[in-house]
């Protein structure tokens, strides 16, 4: 395995729509993805996208902690070539960070409420329905598998900055 390096927002690499992967079973998809989940744990990180390593396939990995943001825990998912729906209009502000943003964060609106479908490297089927946190971690990582960094949906860039200066301000990044 390997630690990769992470694509900083500016990098071309983060503003075009990824590639569908057409075998989640290759050998090279799974090579990816351990490298993925060793470099997301390094950095350290709750999600990371293929593009944010440099790679444009449609593959997401993530964690849902349990804790104060979310009551359910996700453990290590594995989305390839995923798909999201919406299942409510309901939006919620929330702050976020990104690998590619170091040391910034801000206010991002998201969907309270999604379901998704996606391949897993065994090639199975992944279904579910996700909300609050969990959804907010899927669509942020899905969301760079189309070109899309979150200032792209904020909605007020005043309530974009470093981290350390939103916590002054009471903004905890998520």
């Amino acid at each position: 395995m390997a630690i990769l390096k992470i694509a900083r927002m500016g990098h071309p690499i983060l503003m075009s729509p990824a590639h569908e992967v057409a075998d989640p079973t290759d050998p090279a998809v799974h090579q990816l993805i351990d490298d993925m989940v060793e470099t997301m744990i390094d950095a350290p990180g709750l999600g990371l996208a293929a593009p944010q390593v440099h790679v444009p396939a449609r593959i997401v990995i993530f964690r849902v902690p349990e804790g104060e943001r979310s009551k359910d825990a996700v453990p290590l998912t594995v989305l390839i070539n995923p798909v999201i729906e919406i299942l409510t209009d309901a939006i919620e502000d929330g702050v976020e960070g990104c690998l590619s943003l170091p040391k910034m964060s801000g206010m991002v609106p998201r969907h309270r409420r999604i379901y998704y479908r996606a391949t897993a490297p065994d090639g199975s089927s992944i279904e579910r329905e996700a909300e609050g946190f969990h959804a907010r971690v899927v669509q942020h990582e899905c969301d760079h598998l189309d070109g899309v960094l979150y200032p792209m949906r904020m909605r007020d860039l005043s309530l974009f900055g470093y981290e350390e200066e939103l916590v002054k301000e009471g903004c905890e990044p998520e």
